[in-house]
């Protein structure tokens, strides 16, 4: 064999050993892209009740979610369809909700002050009667109709006052320029260590369209786990 031939073989063979050497693939397949991450789900609003169905879950409700509180001391209850949770205006306020009417928004407040706190149930159907004034100058507790029910075994205060509205207590995200034909549909349960209040107040002919959904939900109350 002769020299060229020679030197041809040996850059062939150069050629192929750094060809080898310069390959890193190997038999096992490149790693698969990692699954998109699913977005967790938007964490509910400060102070938002939880709803059916986990934590921080929606539980497959087209709603608004059900109110509560936390532990036992805590209550529960379905607000009604088209009722749209808003942000409690203050620490006291446990829940608040718009409510839709044909004669303009009312709105559904749940208040608890805490073990023991709030007063009895009478005292403060009273004070809200006093946040509302006659037409004819009469006495509108004197207007102010009320009905003790049970809801399973829990006591519950029905009030019912309406005429002018003055506004709520100062400082408790209410009061302004006095509404006429106004309505207010109330009910004050006792809760296993205080009263719980709820107040709708609205224009009277909005809060008639709402008043079998307010019952409704009062009577769905009950005791249970959830956060105050």
């Amino acid at each position: 064999m002769n020299r060229s031939l020679l030197r041809l073989s040996a850059v062939l063979l150069a050629a192929v050993v750094m060809a080898a050497c310069g390959d890193t693939s190997t038999d096992t397949a490149p790693p698969a892209p990692a699954a998109a991450s699913q977005p967790e789900a938007a964490p509910l609003p400060s102070g938002h009740p939880p709803v059916s169905g986990g934590t921080g879950s929606t539980g497959g409700l087209a709603g608004p979610a059900p109110g509560s509180g936390t532990g036992s001391n805590a209550l529960n209850w379905q607000p009604p369809e088209g009722w749209e949770w808003v942000q409690p205006a203050n620490a006291m306020r446990r829940a608040q909700y718009q409510v839709p009417g044909s004669a303009g928004a009312g709105e559904c407040v749940v208040y608890y002050f805490g073990p023991g706190q709030g007063g009895d149930a009478m005292s403060n159907a009273v004070r809200w009667a006093g946040q509302f004034s006659q037409p004819d100058g009469s006495s509108s507790q004197d207007a102010m109709k009320t009905e003790n029910i049970m809801v399973g075994d829990m006591p519950v205060l029905l009030i019912e006052v309406g005429g002018t509205y003055g506004g709520g207590m100062p400082g408790m995200g209410a009061g302004g320029q006095p509404k006429t034909d106004h309505l207010l549909l109330g009910a004050v349960a006792e809760g296993p260590d205080a009263n719980w209040f709820f107040k709708l107040t609205g224009p009277q002919v909005s809060l008639e369209e709402q008043r079998e959904a307010f019952d409704s939900m009062i009577r769905s109350i009950t005791a249970g786990e959830g956060e105050i």
